[in-house]
């Protein structure tokens, strides 16, 4: 058996990058950039007043109250077309470009204002509530770097500076099928001996996350001619296909025998729990993850293996969950000959974390998947761990933690 590091970085180094396409902006949404965005102008643009108020001159403020002559008023979007001198000052709106000879805005509530005129009841700095231009990036730095997956703040960035169409590796199609006679559709009745299909509900789930184009390949029984079928539709029609069954060694485990005839099977079996029995090989240059049937090896091979690949055909830097170190509230035990992905849910404790096992460790045991956030990784070679020891843990989400009466702090 390989071992999960090795599997992995061979599974990320055999995937091929996608084309690179320019995209509407509202459609770039977790692609990942091809090139830097270079800023073309200072953000702001201009020099700007950061609050609703008056444009003063911060010596004319010095002492207080101060009574000002009121020049005109400038509403965001307008440019003031008197300028400031010893004495006056001008009502401003929050993002409205600084009159000259101002060089300080006093909040609207910090003033009384009557007929022409302004009383200003507080002092204010020179530089006070005024955002200067390039104050957030300037003219010809780098806004964004190349190999950052979009998130909504990212799109923001982009159309501030006039990027409608970013250059992007475009979006994945990923084919998907799940294996063996015994599998039924979630809508239909179970007969004796069969089971309800959940491993393709969980991978549309995943790839959906992943901003992956979904061929759905349906269920495909014990028949090797079905199976070549859907496996060579799935080479035509996607950039990556994902099965889930058939890849261990039982007489009715068809995958890596119709992988063998269509294509190559570049390994199976990795040094890992759940997920042991995983294939990976190529149809046609079309990469192909043979999952095992059982749906927590399914989410685990996935997250360690489909996942990072996904990524790196997207082009993006960082292709693996976050990992963080805690400390576990019970004994934990593993098999020292793999790396084993605990099933777990984690708390905050100060500026620290807790973890716990989120339910049963078996691997048809979904429930502790959905009941968990993490996975605690035992690294080969480790047997037990002693409750109160520190673990490696890997978030597969960030879940809300906090109800809104819990406060903003």
């Amino acid at each position: 058996m390989r071992p999960l590091e090795q599997a992995r970085a061979d599974v990320v180094g055999a995937v091929p990058l996608l084309p690179a396409e320019a995209t509407p902006l509202d459609r770039a949404l977790g692609l990942v950039l091809v090139e830097p965005a270079i800023v073309p102008h200072d953000l702001p643009p201009f020099t700007n007043s950061a609050m609703d108020g008056f444009a003063v001159r911060a010596a004319d403020v010095a002492a207080t109250p101060a009574e000002l002559e009121v020049l005109e008023d400038v509403p965001a979007g307008s440019v003031a077309q008197a300028v400031v001198d010893e004495g006056n000052a001008i009502k401003i709106m929050t993002g409205a470009p600084m009159p000259g000879g101002a060089d300080a805005v006093v909040r609207v509530e910090d003033t009384e204002s009557s007929d022409g005129t302004v009383r200003i009841l507080v002092g204010v700095e020179v530089g006070a509530n005024v955002r200067p231009a390039g104050g957030d990036v300037r003219a010809g730095e780098v806004a964004l770097p190349a190999g950052r997956r979009l998130t909504p703040a990212m799109i923001g960035v982009l159309a501030s500076i006039g990027v409608t169409e970013p250059v992007v590796r475009r979006r994945p199609r990923v084919a998907v099928m799940s294996t063996g006679d015994e599998v039924l559709p979630p809508d239909q009745e179970l007969r004796p001996g069969a089971i309800r299909d959940s491993n393709r509900p969980i991978l549309r789930g995943l790839l959906a996350e992943l901003g992956a184009e979904l061929v759905d390949l349906g269920i495909i029984g014990d028949d090797a001619d079905a199976l070549r079928n859907a496996v060579a539709r799935g080479a035509a029609e996607a950039d990556a296909i994902i099965t889930s069954g058939g890849v261990s060694m039982g007489e009715y485990d068809l995958v890596k025998q119709v992988l063998g005839e269509l294509g190559s099977v570049d390994f199976w079996q990795v040094a890992m729990q759940p997920g042991k029995p995983f294939a990976f090989g190529h149809v046609e240059g079309v990469p192909l993850f043979g999952l095992p049937g059982n749906p927590v090896s399914v989410t685990v091979a996935f997250e360690q293996f489909a996942r990072p690949a996904l990524l790196t055909m997207m082009g993006a830097e960082a292709v693996l969950r976050p990992r963080i170190t805690a400390v576990a509230d019970e004994d934990l035990n593993s098999d020292p000959a793999k790396t084993v992905f605990l099933r777990a849910a984690t708390s905050r404790d100060g500026d620290g974390w807790r973890v716990r096992l989120s339910g049963g460790q078996l691997s048809n045991m979904l429930s502790a998947v959905a009941a968990g956030d993490a996975f605690v990784v035992m690294p080969r070679g480790v047997a037990d761990v002693p409750a109160g020891s520190s673990v490696t843990v890997e978030m597969f989400r960030w879940p809300e933690d906090r109800r809104f009466d819990e406060g903003i702090a």
